[in-house]
């Protein structure tokens, strides 16, 4: 189409329009305020459209309350506010306009301008889906999955999602594709699921962009294609998708895919951090303690690690924990070593509950207190460790912190041997040799009980 001809009927229905709304015409008012919020046949200016659209809706036309209200929310034209937005939306929304009672519905969804209510938000929501506005579909099918004002109900999430999906609305199709990953009042299908993504991902919503990557990745509902993965990746990284980013840092750090490329690793892991993306700020930190892609800088390690630890990132509070012990990238300081190992020890972490152990065996940081020792080597060792395995058979053998148990001793260096811990084999032999052949029976037996208790229980064959 000639531009020059279309911005000539743009200008000429302009002073079509600015003639007829200076006579009181309403829906000139309002079309002329539209000209002016969108720059259509003249300078867009939200100030004018605000003066012609609150003409317009000061008649009662619906369509320019509902832009009006649109307009004291975003604050264009006229200092923002709920209150208003509220007034007019309403105003609108009991004249019929679907938009309107969309709107209306999110200001009580979010509290805004009006008390939160998810119970009248779904009841907005509900009556614009009726009109068959795709997006107010899906709010509603959100309000469905969540139990959000009413109690929640899969089937009839899954039924207004199909709705909207259907006419194309991105978001429907990836709660949609979601619905059907996770089985929720739906038989699981990730073959459904690749396809509802696929059609969300072709309209460029992020999330499933990075859910289709994934998909490919794992071969969910498709073979295995690692190529096609890092492409949809991409797009939604590139978006700002900060799961998307950390992805592909995985990807590059392992060549999973594509070429192995550490310093690309880093710099999609440091979009993702700067996010606030736990996991990616701790292979950050962990890029620079190792000197991977990035030249080695263990107080920026440092730095990447106290961010993922102050998520409750519990490996992240292990990594400080050894590098404060060691003085690695800041002075060493015995107190934070056992602080940050105390804190991911009760989170479960076995190598900090070792490492607490052993501060509390030599009084570092703490004072000496074997008994202590003994209950976070324990802890450890009870979840497989085997170097707490063999600290905790040094104590049983020493009688430090516990009453001495040679059988306990030998039976917890044996398991430790058998984690791969080096010495313990060694040790192992050495207290075999002092036990009588009964003994040596015993603790074999406590051993293979040990791991009766931690192997899951198997159904019997058909």
């Amino acid at each position: 189409m000639d531009k020059h001809h279309t911005a000539r009927d743009s200008h000429q229905a302009y002073i079509w329009f600015r003639t007829a709304a200076e006579q009181g015409n309403a829906y000139a008012q309002f079309n002329l305020g539209l000209m002016y919020k969108k720059g259509e046949g003249v300078a867009q200016d939200d100030a004018r459209a605000f003066v012609w659209l609150r003409l317009a809706a000061l008649q009662g036309l619906a369509f320019a309350q509902n832009h009006l209200g649109a307009l004291y929310y975003h604050g264009r034209g006229v200092a923002q506010s709920d209150a208003d937005a509220v007034l007019w939306f309403r105003r609108a929304a009991a004249q019929g306009d679907a938009s309107a009672q969309q709107n209306l519905g999110q200001m009580y969804r979010k509290g805004r301008g009006v008390l939160q209510s998810d119970e009248l938000a779904l009841a907005w929501f509900y009556r614009a889906s009726e009109q068959g506005v795709a997006s107010a579909q899906s709010m509603l099918g959100v309000a469905y999955a969540q139990g959000l004002g009413a109690k929640k109900n899969d089937a009839l999430a899954l039924a207004w999602f199909r709705k909207a999906a259907l006419q194309g609305d991105a978001q429907a199709q990836l709660n949609l594709g979601l619905v059907y990953k996770r089985g929720q009042g739906v038989a699981q299908s990730d073959a459904q699921a690749l396809a509802w993504f696929r059609q969300a991902a072709a309209q460029g919503l992020a999330l499933a962009q990075r859910q289709l990557g994934v998909a490919y990745a794992e071969g969910l509902g498709v073979a295995p294609d690692q190529l096609r993965a890092y492409a949809w990746l991409q797009r939604a990284a590139e978006q700002d998708d900060a799961d998307a980013q950390f992805n592909l840092g995985l990807m590059l750090a392992r060549g999973q895919g594509v070429d192995r490329d550490e310093a690309r690793a880093v710099a999609w892991y440091r979009r993702a951090a700067l996010q606030g993306h736990c996991m990616a700020q701790y292979n950050l930190g962990g890029m620079y303690a190792g000197g991977r892609g990035i030249a080695r800088d263990l107080r920026q390690a440092l730095d990447w690690y106290a961010r993922a630890a102050a998520q409750g990132a519990s490996n992240a509070q292990f990594n400080l924990g050894v590098m404060y012990a060691n003085g690695q990238g800041v002075e060493r300081d015995d107190v934070c070593a056992v602080r940050w190992y105390r804190t991911a020890a009760e989170q479960g972490d076995a190598s900090a509950q070792n490492n607490l152990g052993v501060m509390y065996a030599n009084g570092h940081g703490v004072p000496q207190d074997h008994g202590l020792a003994v209950q976070w080597y324990a802890r450890a060792a009870g979840q497989g460790h085997a170097l707490a395995q063999y600290n905790l058979g040094g104590m049983y053998n020493s009688g430090r912190g516990v009453e001495k148990d040679v059988l306990c001793g030998y039976m917890w260096l044996a398991l430790a041997a058998e984690g791969g811990d080096g010495g313990a084999a060694r040790a192992r032999e050495a207290a075999a040799a002092r036990l009588e052949p009964a003994q040596l029976q015993e603790a074999r037996q406590r051993m293979r009980q040990w791991h009766q208790m931690r192997s899951p229980p198997l159904l019997p064959p058909d």
